[in-house]
């Protein structure tokens, strides 16, 4: 090497060694902000306000605690067992710091503020008047995988178009036309618990917990992919077997970096990944070659004709500069409908369940009605189910009781005025639903208690707050599938109802507990007593 060029390389080394020297200070300074002296100053500022919390600790914050909470509540069942008090076993870290800090409090999930916020006046402004100052929060890759980048995590105008595509599938009038093929799943489902009940003495013990799985895997495969039910159904089994794997990933997300190692269940749910993918892709250009036929005879039919599915709708939908959506984004909602509409329903149908089978005064007020309005033996119809009133109280205060989504949060897009407090650009806030939901400010001294009767004047008028009571979220955001999960979920307890007297089996355990949404920590086993012989039940064929 010539003396220029080694002269050359020496400098060069030389501004590279100088760079790196000046810019580590900065870099160090700006990673001690983020990690100490920005928490610490968001600390002082939401003091001054009147608002504390647990003190935040370098770089973990509060998790530590909180996991703590968490786990010494999830240790030992609910006592009594008939209890629904299951706010201080399911939000034990909000309901341990409210008693210390009062319901609007500071925690730390790492370096990154979290502000509970269980007041309705200032839920009212998070989800509507102050909705464009708020962002949904971005959920944990694994959960991410699971509801794809679907309709529940896009934003702004993508956001709005696939609302705007989506919406007519939830319409009353296009999920009325689920019925009878809802219906029959579900008779079909209650002669194999008839037969297991003959099999074994009169009566058959079912985890529910399990079962109504299939309930609900069955209506949201129709509700997504209509007249391409069969193919469908074989995607959406693999994607139930996906679940399965991420529901153990998820309880070990304290791991660091534990879902990208090798494991042989990680390979495993990697490879159902894919296969899930290519699959959807196939079914959507089947459809995608067939659909300008489909649409046509959907417009000769008029508004009686078929039933129009998540599918179809974003085959034929159009953006303003007329482009079709996306085949990956198509993929990813129906990932994102399959896990959310599942699994919403299933916990919905479970604590229902549950909850009549411990409470058989109501269990018998709800069979007196469907059998006055069904029958004794054929299914429930689209005009029999909004007669249902004693039904859809008994939903609505287990949604009160259990909600599927025990919390959310949204983050702070800008600095806002929230109320009287002034929240900082990125700060979290967490609104504990089910806090709410049992807060006895709004529900009265029984908040704890199972009392579907205060449902009677309708959710708005159950608490001295109308928005009190918000289990599928509010707002433009809100749930878009919560008319197919009441329909399901009403359907489904009519015709158990019509057939079986429910009741506690000695092997429960009362443990309602998180895992990415409210389940029963060890089943939900109920017994199912037959009411009448099989040849006393029609299977409506509408």
């Amino acid at each position: 090497m010539g003396a220029p060029e080694c002269w050359w390389s020496t400098w060069r080394g030389l501004a590279v060694a100088v760079t790196a020297a000046c810019l580590l200070p900065h870099v160090a300074a700006r990673v001690t902000d983020a990690l100490w002296w920005r928490p610490r100053r968001l600390e002082a500022h939401f003091a001054r306000q009147g608002v504390r919390g647990p003190p935040y600790r370098f770089l973990v914050g509060c998790v530590r605690e909180m996991v703590a909470l968490m786990a010494e509540a999830t240790a030992k069942p609910m006592s009594p067992a008939t209890s629904h008090n299951a706010l201080p076993r399911v939000l034990a870290f909000y309901h341990y710091w409210r008693k210390i800090y009062g319901p609007t409090f500071l925690i730390w999930f790492g370096p990154t503020p979290r502000l509970t916020v269980a007041d309705p006046e200032l839920v009212r402004e998070i989800f509507l008047t102050r909705a464009e100052a708020f962002d949904r929060y971005e959920a944990h890759p694994i959960v991410r995988q699971l509801e794809g980048d679907g309709l529940v995590s896009l934003h702004g105008d993508k956001w709005a178009l696939h609302r705007r595509v989506l919406a007519p599938a939830f319409y009353p009038d296009n999920l009325n036309r689920l019925v009878p093929h809802v219906g029959r799943s579900v008779a079909a489902l209650a002669e194999r618990w008839r037969a297991m009940a003959c099999a074994s003495g009169g009566e058959v013990e079912v985890d529910v917990a399990e079962w109504f799985q299939a309930v609900a895997e069955e209506a949201i495969t129709r509700a997504t992919f209509g007249r391409s039910y069969a193919s469908g159904r074989v995607v959406f089994r693999m994607q139930g077997r996906l679940m399965a794997f991420a529901s153990e990933a998820f309880r070990k997300v304290l791991v660091p970096g534990y879902r990208f190692l090798p494991t042989k269940k990680n390979r495993m749910s990697w490879g159902l990944d894919r296969e899930i993918r290519r699959g959807l892709v196939q079914l959507i250009g089947r459809r995608s070659d067939a659909a300008e036929d489909h649409e046509a005879e959907i417009k000769e039919k008029g508004n009686s004709g078929g039933f129009r599915d998540l599918l179809g709708l974003m085959i034929n939908a159009r953006d303003k500069k007329s482009q079709a959506m996306p085949v990956e984004e198509m993929v990813e909602e129906c990932k994102t409908f399959f896990f959310a509409g599942k699994q919403t329903t299933t916990n919905l149908l479970t604590w229902a369940t549950v909850l009549l089978a411990m409470h058989p005064e109501w269990q018998d007020r709800a069979r007196q009605e469907v059998l006055a309005v069904c029958g004794p033996g054929e299914l429930p119809t689209k005009e029999h189910l909004h007669k249902l009133k004693t039904l859809g109280m008994i939903l609505n205060e287990t949604l009160r009781l259990y909600p599927p989504a025990v919390a959310t949060i949204r983050r702070a897009k800008v600095d806002v005025t929230l109320g009287d407090l002034a929240i900082p650009r990125d700060t979290e806030l967490l609104i504990p639903i089910m806090a709410i939901h049992h807060d006895a400010r709004f529900w009265g001294p029984d908040a704890a208690q199972f009392n579907p009767g205060r449902f009677a004047g309708g959710a708005a008028r159950a608490a001295t707050h109308p928005l009190a009571f918000i289990p599928f979220g509010l707002g433009s955001r809100m749930c878009v599938g919560q008319n197919l999960a009441l329909l399901e979920a009403k359907l489904t307890v009519a015709v158990l109802l019509q057939r079986f007297e429910l009741r506690p089996s000695p092997k429960y355990v009362h443990a309602p507990t998180v895992l990415m949404l409210l389940h029963p920590q060890y089943g939900a086993p109920v017994i199912f007593r037959p009411l009448s012989s099989p040849s006393a039940v029609r299977v409506d064929p509408r």
